[in-house]
């Protein structure tokens, strides 16, 4: 195919990192490893990055330094993987794992095992050594009777902060109920997963995921006590209520000037 990237898109067009998102995902698609439905949750979220401008905003990245606060601070984290995030960050979910000595755990709500395997062996692709959620998937979440509920003993089930990325609303409320520390990365600071989260990344996760690793990288030679402040001073409440004004604001901005002055 013609072009840098692979997929025959002109770095000169100026949706250029959109579409070749989307062709990331429609490969994947084509592999096995996103199912339909990921494409429409993708399209969601894809709205809701135009409203935050479709850059990393300082509400995020607050979140973020507060996530990887918690990872560090965690006994037993997890990383939990479902199929748009192995297609769009499965090199920085593999990094971020490494660094905190965590296991990558498959967890998926359409789920198949040859889909489940087809992730994992994408994972290990990118060097993931220890990949839970495809054999082990052996204990279950209680009160979620869902294919999502099924889930490693060694991995989320005992974990006590687990990171998801593009995630469910029943799941997120479930893992709190078992008194779990939860960081989601959610564009849409509405959803049930963002309000319910402890920590939520109101980000694209092609632009969290590698900050994240920036983040744990930076701080996981700081003391406890540090890292123990960030959190302590983090509000998630706020943060998403900074999303929610940062888009008000930005589209009001829109309106004022014109919409074509900002939206390429």
């Amino acid at each position: 195919m013609a072009g840098e990237d692979g997929y025959g898109i002109p770095r000169s067009h100026p949706r250029y990192w959109s579409l070749v998102i989307r062709e990331k995902l429609v490969e994947a698609f084509r592999e096995g490893i996103v199912v339909p439905q990921g494409l429409i949750a993708h399209g969601r979220g894809e709205c809701f990055d135009y409203l935050i401008g479709e850059e990393t905003q300082p509400f995020a990245q607050e979140a973020i330094e507060a996530a990887a606060a918690a990872l560090l601070l965690a006994e037993h984290p997890v990383i939990s993987v479902n199929g748009n995030t192995a297609a769009l960050a499965a090199e920085h979910m593999v990094r971020l794992a490494e660094l905190l000595g965590a296991p990558l755990e498959v967890n998926l709500f359409y789920r198949t095992e040859e889909r489940a395997r087809k992730i994992a062996e994408l994972l290990r692709r990118h060097g993931a050594r220890r990949v839970l959620g495809v054999e082990d998937a052996t204990a279950r979440i209680p009160g979620l009777p869902s294919p999502r509920g099924m889930v490693s003993p060694n991995g989320i089930y005992r974990a006590d902060v687990v990171l998801v990325a593009l995630e469910d609303g029943d799941r997120t409320e479930a893992l709190r109920r078992m008194g779990k520390t939860v960081i989601a990365i959610d564009l849409n600071p509405l959803s049930r997963t963002a309000r319910t989260a402890n920590i939520t990344i109101v980000d694209n996760i092609v632009r969290a995921a590698p900050r994240l690793v920036e983040a744990v990288e930076k701080l996981r030679s700081r003391p406890r006590s540090e890292l123990e402040q960030i959190l302590a001073r983090y509000d998630n409440n706020r943060v998403l209520s900074k999303a929610l004004q940062h888009i008000a604001q930005r589209l009001m901005r829109l309106a004022q000037m014109g919409i074509a002055i900002e939206i390429g």
